[in-house]
């Protein structure tokens, strides 16, 4: 064979190879880009669903805060007096005054028949006195002696409001008439839009009634039928909206398709509503993200093909004596790549535990939040409470019911001091602040006492004997004959011992066979107090995801996960050890948690 033949075939296997490589270089950078872009959407997915958490909150922050104004107001002599047809002309001014206050848009009085009789707005152009509400779901559902929630377009003023209703009774307990307000959700919205994300609601028609974007504010996810149609104009809940369909398509459980654009979409329903949360995060960062990766992926591709071939060129020009010499510096090069890959992969694990440690700070910051709202808006009601007890005793005959009242002035009074231990989920950390363990943030009890763990039982089984009772659930308490004392607040110690047979009430709901089990007793300097149940048990989770803020294994809408993450951080305040396990199913089956707490030692106690 000529010397040209060989060098035709030496060039023709070259341009082979040529092919062969690129082929599968590109087939690589192909399973780069779809590994990057899985990857990358699983994050962004994590931190949506953080995002629709943390709307939730604000939302249902926003629907529940004048949840209980209907109830008060409906039992206000005034309102009373105004629903059997006196003293008007005065309650319009009185509910102006508390519209004014409480920042409503509208609070006003109709009788049985859906006329308004008195309203906050009487003096105004756009008053709702005299207007006939009867038609709306609210007023009918507080006329059949339920609480009435319901959002939509004003039929008065035309704007949009959230409308809550309660029955006005009378003595004999006869409807009289309904007593409802009018909330603005605008700055709710406002606040919305200024975050930059695209966030919405939607209710069980498709309908968006709330959203950041303006332009998709009463669309429709889905083109709307003839029946729902009739039914919408029958409540006239938007009024003249034309409530067109949305450029909207579902690509797949977490893409959606807005206006040509494709998007990751994490929903979260409301509890107590047929409303649905959307978040939406555009996939182009996505995209982009992935992208980057494989550029980076083909330039470190490049530079190691490029070192690789001078080195083969390097170690082909090299004499014998040399080689040994490269094969020593290819052998301290292995070590260092490995070095580089145990960095590397240190680096990874200390980003995973950063990422988690985001989540759980998150959380506990949605946590602050809902803890800081619940006591604010809690307050106002529980001091309500002791106002009309204060009053109720002071018009009641000497003697009478006085027990009564000193039991309800107990339990208000406990209700109080419960709500104001809730402040240390949202205070920040600093004098007089301990951060536990895990990074929550709490208060430590200030006091600290001797405390017989039995003591604490019998006080936390009058709180929920009316709970057992009700749910004909067998009792079974063993305790130890001695004292079993420990230092502790005992306050927090029955809010403990209350959160844990509460859940344990929940869980035995369906259960053929209901029976609770509590144990105090100590053991090897140790005080133990064990809640064992017979529902369903854990479910395989662990007592560290159970305790974790807003983990619950209850269905949606029956909890929030708070009960053991507050028992927990109590329980660690006290120097203890929240445990639960799973009983076997030869052994009756169930959960059982204990809380394992030093017992109380002779000499000085802890401040």
């Amino acid at each position: 064979m000529s010397e040209t033949a060989i060098g035709q075939r030496v060039w023709g296997i070259g341009r082979l190879w040529g092919k062969v490589a690129a082929v599968a270089v590109i087939g690589l950078m192909v399973l780069v880009f779809f590994t990057a872009r899985s990857y990358f959407e699983s994050l962004e997915l994590q931190r949506a669903q953080s995002r629709v958490t943390l709307y939730r909150s604000t939302l249902l922050s926003a629907l529940e805060r004048y949840q209980h104004l209907p109830f008060v107001l409906a039992h206000d002599p005034f309102v009373l007096r105004a629903a059997q047809g006196f003293g008007r002309q005065q309650l319009n001014a009185r509910l102006a005054s508390f519209a004014s206050e409480a920042d409503l848009d509208a609070i006003y009085l109709m009788d049985r028949t859906g006329l308004t009789v008195a309203a906050s707005n009487y003096d105004r152009d756009l008053t709702f006195l005299n207007q006939n509400y009867g038609f709306r779901p609210y007023f009918r559902a507080a006329l059949a002696g339920e609480r009435g929630q319901f959002f939509g377009i004003g039929a008065t003023t035309s704007r949009p409001g959230y409308f809550i209703a309660e029955p006005v009774r009378n003595t004999d307990g006869a409807i009289v008439g309904v007593v409802a307000l009018k909330l603005d959700l605008s700055g709710l919205e406002r606040a919305w839009s200024d975050g930059g994300e695209t966030v919405f609601v939607s209710n069980r028609d498709g309908i968006v009634l709330l959203s950041s974007e303006p332009s998709i504010r009463y669309r429709a996810l889905d083109a709307l039928s003839a029946d729902q149609r009739r039914a919408i104009q029958a409540r006239k809940q938007f009024g003249q909206e034309a409530l067109a369909p949305l450029d909207w398509k579902r690509l797949g459980p977490d893409q959606v398709r807005l206006n040509g654009v494709s998007h990751l979409h994490v929903t979260a329903p409301i509890q107590g509503s047929d409303w649905v949360l959307h978040f939406l995060s555009p996939e182009r960062d996505v995209l982009t993200r992935a992208w980057l990766v494989v550029i980076g992926a083909a330039i470190l591709a490049i530079v190691i093909s490029a070192a690789g071939l001078y080195l083969r060129i390097r170690r082909v020009r090299e004499s014998l004596a040399e080689s040994q010499a490269a094969r020593r510096k290819l052998q301290a090069a292995n070590i260092d790549l490995a070095r580089e890959i145990e960095e590397r992969r240190e680096a990874e694990r200390r980003l995973e535990k950063a990422q988690t440690e985001l989540a759980r700070t998150s959380k506990l910051a949605a946590l602050g939040q809902l803890a800081a709202s619940v006591t604010h808006e809690l307050g106002q009601p529980i001091s309500a409470m002791k106002n009309y007890l204060a009053a109720a005793e002071l018009d009641a005959v000497p003697g009478e019911h006085s027990e009564t009242f000193s039991r309800l002035s107990s339990v208000v009074g406990r209700m109080e001091r419960l709500t104001q231990q809730l402040r240390f989920f949202a205070r920040p950390s600093g004098a007089g602040v301990d951060g536990g363990a895990n990074g929550a943030v709490g208060l430590k009890p200030v006091d600290m006492k001797p405390v017989d763990l039995k003591d604490v039982w019998h006080e936390a089984f009058a709180l929920i004997e009316p709970d057992l009772d009700g749910a004909g659930i067998k009792l079974d308490a063993q305790l130890s004959d001695a004292p079993v004392m420990v230092q502790g607040d005992r306050l927090r110690l029955e809010q403990v011992v209350v959160n844990l047979c509460r859940n344990a009430v929940l869980a035995m709901q369906s259960a053929p066979r209901r029976k609770l089990t509590v144990r105090v007793e100590d053991a090897d300097d140790l005080a133990q107090l064990s809640i064992r149940d017979t529902g369903p048990g854990l479910g395989g989770l662990t007592i560290e995801a159970l305790q974790e803020p807003f983990v619950t294994t209850r269905a949606s809408g029956e909890g929030m996960g708070l009960g053991l993450a507050i028992s927990a951080e109590i329980v660690k305040e006290h120097d203890g050890r929240l445990t639960a396990r799973d009983i076997p199913e030869q052994d009756g089956g169930g959960a059982e948690f204990t809380v394992t707490l030093p017992l109380k030692t002779e000499g000085p106690s802890r401040p």
